[in-house]
């Protein structure tokens, strides 16, 4: 894919970036292997002032960086807005945390003085996609920063710009050189940087099939991998949930980042006793949904990132319509300039069918009726991927069981599934492994070193 930042609302080209030569690339490579002997050696205070002073710079920044998410992959504006405030929240969080976080552990139970000391690594690549341009990078960067690692970041080649703002943020808030930088290559070149012996582990959000190339290529290299590869996340109502309520966040679950996100609810799956009213509800406010212009302040959904995801998700929707499903609202691309698809609801979609486990990305959801809790958690957990779900139910019952049963990396009672900075953050089946954010974030590129001190005599 080539570097090049493209208006999805207009499918105009702004502006095209040559990748780094080799020469450059290993420049990088050097600048980050002897920038990451310097950091180790620096104390928390020190890492947490310059943290912070890039929380700072993301707040009283926030629009002009909103400004450019939106124009490179199409966000509302004002939801760009809140991805750089929540950016400052975490680099915030790792500032004031991380020290608590990585402190010695002692181990009681053994015999002699013994603890766990936490040690950063070294590199570590960061491989990123385009659907939260900042907020994907600092929560690997704000804990790898602040652990005494250094960060590359590969980001997605629609992108470059961002990828651009998030070495300047680090750069401006005191990291030294070769902290933190952006590696302008095309995805034929992660290899390369993977095998380098200078980096020492690979963090990836994106596809399963990148998620399995990269975590190939890395343990080869006997390197640590995380990985975040998607979901196709249920979205269950029982009977005593507060229906209108709920339809109001089942929609703002869904279209969210134009539906372009890997937490995002996908698949509605709800008790037979209110679906019909559910189904009416959500379709009615589908149909309200503005779509438009991202930078204008009354628009619900923008583009989608790309022309290919367009094509990408027109097509699994008439593979779905061919397997039986039905659309209610929308279903196809909308005319005109610009990557922008229609609010879309379908149902009466076969569970055995390969459609109904899919992950569309895009302002489309699939409406399942259940019988009783028990069919619903078998729709639910009916997929490869296993992100996150949330169930919504007054009954404590119930409530207990979506959290014992539902298969995910994360579970919501009440609640849209969201990541938050204290709140470790990770998959499980085809969504990946490994954490991101809070304690068990910080701890995954470290050397967890047990130590054994002998008592005297």
């Amino acid at each position: 894919m080539p570097i090049v930042t493209i208006n999805p609302a207009t499918g105009e080209t702004i502006r095209t970036f040559v990748p780094l030569s080799e020469d450059e690339l290993e420049a990088r490579l050097a600048r980050a292997a002897v920038a990451f002997e310097r950091h180790r050696q620096t104390s928390f205070a020190e890492r947490a002032g310059k943290m912070v002073a890039a929380a700072d710079i993301l707040e009283h920044e926030q629009d002009r960086l909103a400004r450019l998410m939106t124009l490179e992959m199409g966000k509302p504006l004002e939801q760009a807005k809140a991805e750089a405030a929540k950016c400052a929240t975490a680099c915030r969080y790792y500032a004031e945390n991380a020290e608590r976080l990585l402190a010695d552990e002692p181990l009681t139970e053994a015999e002699g003085h013994c603890f766990i000391r936490f040690e950063p690594m070294g590199a570590v690549l960061a491989v990123m996609p385009w659907n939260f341009p900042f907020w994907q990078v600092i929560r690997f960067a704000a804990p790898a920063l602040m652990a005494g690692n250094v960060g590359l970041l590969k980001h997605a080649g629609n992108v470059p710009q961002c990828g651009l703002a998030l070495e300047e943020l680090f750069l401006r808030a005191g990291f030294a050189e070769g902290c933190f930088q952006y590696l302008a290559i095309e995805s034929k070149t992660v290899q390369r940087v993977i095998e380098d012996p200078r980096v020492m582990a690979v963090t990836l959000t994106g596809s399963v099939g990148a998620g399995s190339a990269v975590a190939a290529i890395a343990g080869k290299q006997i390197k640590r991998t995380v990985l975040e590869l998607g979901g196709s996340d249920p979205f269950v109502v029982m009977p005593s949930a507060p229906l209108a309520k709920t339809v109001e966040q089942a929609v703002k679950a869904r279209v969210q980042n134009n539906g372009q996100s890997c937490i995002a609810a996908k698949r509605f799956i709800v008790h037979t006793a209110i679906y019909d009213e559910f189904e009416k509800l959500f379709v009615a406010a589908f149909r309200d949904l503005r779509v438009g212009d991202p930078m204008l302040p009354d628009t619900d959904i923008g583009p989608l990132a790309q022309a290919q995801a367009v094509d990408t998700l027109e097509k699994q929707i008439q593979a779905g319509i061919k397997s039986g499903a039905r659309v209610l609202v929308g279903g196809k691309r909308r005319s005109g300039a610009g990557f922008f698809f229609e609010p879309t609801v379908l149902t009466d979609i076969p569970i055995d069918t390969p459609f109904s486990r899919e992950e569309l990305f895009g302002p489309v959801a699939m409406l399942f009726r259940a019988h009783d809790l028990d069919d619903a958690i078998k729709i639910a957990n009916s997929t490869p991927f296993g992100l996150g779900a949330c169930i919504w139910t007054q009954d404590e019952a119930e409530q207990q069981r979506g959290i014992r049963e539902l298969q995910a990396g994360q579970v919501f009672v009440n609640g849209i599934v969201a990541s938050q900075p204290a709140l470790p953050f990770g998959g499980i089946k085809q969504s990946g492994y490994g954490r991101e954010l809070g304690a068990y974030g910080i701890r995954e590129f470290m050397n967890a070193k047990s130590v054994h001190i002998a008592a005297k005599g």
